[in-house]
């Protein structure tokens, strides 16, 4: 019986040894099993979905460095393209002698392989007053004004450049209303103290320009800040200013014109036929005391206290003048010895609109051509667009009107302001002047029979607009004629407008590369730092695990 029990126990003990061994092999065989399919476990999952954001990150960086780069690269081959390898800076003055003031400007530009390269940023103008037909009675004084200026010129220009500046003075309307021999006496005494001036001078510099010269320069610099200058003679833009002295009209007109009143610019191979002129005493400031002298030849003759009474009606009612008025400058308008008169301010557009254009139309019977327009002076018809700068500027932001319908609110906006109480527009515009204020009766009715009445233009007009710049280039004669001198001097037929010029900031440019460097190397980081893991099953623990392995292995 023991021996039989011992039997049985070792038969099943050799049993039990069989059926471990069995599971073993079997539990080795489910590794190489090619068939078992593996668990989905959630340590996997998690795995797979970190490699998924990974991998839609290392895009996103790439992505963005590679755009950055192709943007960097742009930028810097079109800069070098559109202004190439820049020379130093150089420096050139500018005096404008006009009617009411003198004002210096100070150009900044470099040259490049392409052509000048202008730089019309920043304040770089100074303006004093009085003008110098102010000094037609002592000529000296003149040449004092001048001094000011170049002080003002020698704190914007390196002391080293002084001796390669050159330097202008250019006198416009005040100074041409001169007699010649009053001219020559005011200019020497500028020049005696420009020869000193340690700048670039010779005497021809300092002169009495032509109205047409004006007319043109301020075409010149209008069309370059709009881009059009070096371009088709159509797409171009005309110019009317009203200055103090005198008005000019300058356009491309493809009419037959009097060789007076043609002028031929060139810029590389295109040529502008431009009528250009300029409507001496048909300035704002002088206009006004011719209207003022032409109502004091009305009065019949009434006597009050000894004084004629003369009905000004380019004066808001209510308005008192501060002198009694025998003689109005600025160039003996009136007789000295014409008997005092007072002016009585009545307030009236309609009758000082009519009296401005009364003067705008003397001397037409006189006129030799087809039409004329303003007085006996050739004007063909206006074609294309226009800019109205200067004081037709000045007048508009005064009133607050819109560039597009300028003279048909202007109707509305100066009657109203000719016909108010004078107290009531003290009130208003506390910080205006008196003298300045009360003008703005007379320069909306004079822009009206300007415009409309002597030239034709319509109320609603779209092709004319209204500004003292375009792309922050102010639209001063001065820079057009600056630009001009260059362009001529550079044989440069082609300019590139400012609005298309890149230049090239190497401090951009700089961090911009910094940038770029940097999302690199956080890349390489990033990808060095990342752990190199693979996915194993742990016999022991009878599960998935994911391991770190080595980056080589």
């Amino acid at each position: 019986m023991r021996r039989s029990n011992a039997r049985t126990s070792s038969s099943a003990d050799r049993n039990n040894i069989h059926n471990e061994n069995n599971a073993m092999d079997n539990s080795k065989k489910l590794k190489f099993r090619p068939n078992q399919p593996l668990r989905s476990t959630h340590l996997f999952s998690r795995n797979q979905k970190q490699q998924s954001y990974t991998t839609r990150s290392n895009i996103i960086v790439i992505g963005f460095v590679t755009l950055a780069f192709v943007t960097s690269c742009y930028f810097f081959i079109n800069s070098g393209s559109s202004v190439g390898k820049l020379k130093p800076k150089r420096y050139r003055i500018v005096i404008d002698g006009g009617s009411t003031g003198s004002r210096i400007h100070v150009f900044e530009y470099s040259v490049s392989d392409r052509g000048p390269v202008f730089d019309f940023s920043g304040e770089n103008s100074m303006r004093v007053s009085p003008g110098l037909s102010a000094f037609a009675e002592d000529p000296v004084r003149a040449g004092g004004s001048v001094v000011e200026l170049l002080e003002f010129a020698r704190k914007r220009i390196p002391r080293e450049s002084w001796g390669e500046t050159e330097v202008r003075l250019m006198a416009t309307g005040g100074l041409r209303m001169l007699e010649l021999s009053v001219q020559e006496r005011v200019l020497e005494a500028c020049r005696t103290v420009l020869r000193s001036s340690g700048f670039v001078f010779r005497n021809d510099w300092a002169e009495v320009i032509s109205g047409s010269d004006e007319g043109v320069h301020a075409w010149v610099v209008a069309n370059y800040a709009l881009g059009t200058l070096g371009g088709d003679p159509r797409e171009t833009t005309g110019i009317i200013e009203l200055g103090g002295a005198s008005a000019q009209v300058t356009f491309v007109s493809n009419e037959p014109m009097p060789p007076e009143f043609s002028r031929t610019v060139k810029f590389g191979n295109v040529s502008y036929s431009l009528y250009s002129h300029s409507l001496l005493e048909f300035g704002q400031n002088v206009a006004f005391d011719l209207v003022r002298r032409s109502n004091l030849a009305k009065v019949p003759n009434p006597e009050s206290f000894g004084s004629k009474v003369v009905l000004d009606p380019c004066s808001p009612k209510g308005y008192k003048h501060n002198v009694i008025t025998g003689n109005i400058t600025p160039i003996s308008l009136i007789e000295k010895n014409e008997p005092l008169s007072i002016l009585h301010a009545s307030g009236n557009f309609s009758e000082c609109r009519s009296a401005s254009l009364t003067l705008l139309q003397k001397g037409k019977e006189e006129c030799a051509y087809d039409q004329c327009y303003i007085g006996s002076t050739f004007i063909p018809k206006l074609q294309g667009k226009f800019l109205a700068t200067e004081n037709f500027f000045h007048t508009s932001k005064f009133f607050g009107l819109s560039p597009k319908t300028f003279l048909s609110e202007l109707m509305v906006a100066g009657k109203q302001f000719c016909e108010e109480d004078w107290s009531k527009l003290k009130s208003k515009y506390p910080k205006f002047n008196n003298e300045d204020l009360h003008r703005y009766c007379f320069s909306s009715a004079y822009i009206v029979a300007l415009l409309h009445d002597s030239l034709g233009i319509a109320f609603d007009d779209k092709r004319i607009g209204y500004a003292n710049q375009v792309n922050n280039i102010p639209l001063d004669w001065a820079l057009g004629a600056f630009i001009y001198q260059i362009m001529s001097e550079l044989d440069v037929g082609q300019l590139h407008p400012p609005k298309s010029v890149i230049t090239v900031d190497y401090s951009i440019l700089s961090g911009l590369i910094f940038v770029i460097v940097l999302l690199f190397a956080a890349y390489y980081v990033s990808k060095w730092r990342k752990p190199n893991v693979k996915t194993i099953f742990d016999l022991e623990k009878g599960k998935y695990i994911v391991t770190r392995v080595g980056r080589h292995s």
